[in-house]
């Protein structure tokens, strides 16, 4: 540990810390290296400072809180947790909600040989003799706990404090501002797909912006969707419907493709890898994965098929609906033909079908063709193909 720098020099250096946090050069790093940066920073002003831990609340479909550690010497902990427990009378996380709630800064120092924070596990073991924990109240949204703490004997003094009074602002605009981004980036993944987030991200939100691609084409439907929903109540078939969910959407964004969209029980779905054959042969795994991972679960839980169509064509993808309500989306024709050939799974009993252009481009020794198939609002009658 340097030697403690005079007040004048402190807080001289916690306002040229603060700065440092509102920069551009700080905001362009990612989370890790911030606080390493921000800790060495206090501990060159002469600060007492082991660990340095910010927590904060996160808007995410499975994490509640993201932790990020730091102590000199070591790597940057980064911890998810689905939801910060501790339910030991001084727990960090009594703490943290003491902090949150009352949004009050905390410090507490212990003369004796128990050391402070032991109870949570990012803290235990480095034998902490006090800690500052301050509220980072955040714009919008519950407010974050920067912690601040030392293995010294010593207690945080008046300028020490002052410091981190000069720090403690810009570090919460600082992880807003991560939060925020992490958040856009997150629920547009989430609830769009990553492809097209970045779509939308990159300013492609005008209704009527549309592009044409060559992709491969997926659409996933649950078999006897309305019978399960007239014999089962709503919240048992949102449980299947999410079972059924688990199974379709790992394997086809395992495999590069994005899903587009849920269409009730329905799943739509592009492989786009840049050569037709790979995209066709991603689809096609993925289609046999879903299918054997229903089948698996059928066995062991609840019986859920589905029937899955198979196609790799041209569509327009991009915006369409109203001027204040819109929705990315591919259409055509061969995005309509993927839906008659779905809907012939069920006429035909197969669980999977392909267009013979599919399977021509993937070259699969295994498809055989079951003959021609009249389709509704096509002309013709469209060769299909399945597996044996």
């Amino acid at each position: 540990m340097k030697a403690m720098k005079t007040g004048a020099s402190q807080s001289n250096g916690g306002v040229d810390t603060a700065r440092w946090l509102s920069s551009d050069a700080c905001h362009e790093l990612d989370d890790g290296a911030m606080l390493s940066g921000l800790g060495e920073r206090l501990r060159t002003l002469g600060m007492p400072i082991d660990r340095v831990g910010l927590h904060l609340r996160t808007l995410h479909p499975h994490i509640l809180a993201r932790s990020i550690l730091w102590s000199p010497g070591e790597p940057v902990q980064i911890v998810d947790r689905e939801a910060i427990t501790g339910h030991l009378p001084g727990s960090l996380h009594n703490l943290l909600e003491r902090v949150r709630q009352a949004q009050e800064w905390v410090i507490e120092h212990t003369e004796s040989d128990d050391a402070l924070l032991e109870w949570f596990d990012v803290y235990k073991g480095y034998r902490l003799k006090g800690f500052v924990a301050a509220p980072l109240v955040m714009h919008r949204g519950p407010a974050g706990v920067a912690v601040f703490a030392t293995r010294s004997t010593r207690k945080f003094m008046s300028a020490a404090i002052d410091v981190l009074a000069e720090v403690v602002p810009p570090l919460r605009c600082a992880c807003e501002i991560r939060m925020l981004r992490k958040t856009e980036s997150t629920l547009l993944d989430t609830y769009v797909g990553p492809v097209t987030g970045r779509r939308v991200l990159n300013g492609r939100i005008r209704r009527g912006e549309v592009e044409t691609l060559q992709a491969a084409l997926f659409l996933c439907d649950l078999r006897d969707f309305t019978a399960l929903s007239n014999r089962f109540p709503p919240t048992d078939i949102l449980g299947r419907l999410n079972r059924y969910f688990d199974q379709v959407v790992p394997a086809v964004t395992e495999r590069g493709g994005e899903v587009l969209k849920f269409m009730g029980d329905a799943v739509l779905a592009i492989f786009d890898l840049g050569r037709p054959a790979q995209s066709c042969a991603a689809a096609f795994d993925a289609a046999r994965q879903t299918l054997s991972s229903l089948e698996a679960i059928s066995r062991s839980e609840i019986p859920l098929r589905a029937g899955i169509a198979l196609h790799h064509g041209q569509v327009a993808y991009g915006n369409i609906g109203s001027l204040h309500r819109l929705d990315f989306t591919v259409i055509g024709r061969d995005v309509n033909l993927l839906s008659r050939i779905q809907a012939a799974t069920a006429t035909t009993g197969r669980a999977l079908l392909m267009s013979s252009h599919f399977a021509a481009l993937m070259r699969c020794v295994e498809a055989r063709s079951i003959g021609f198939c009249s389709l509704k609002g096509f002309s013709d009658p469209v060769e299909l193909y399945t597996v044996v």
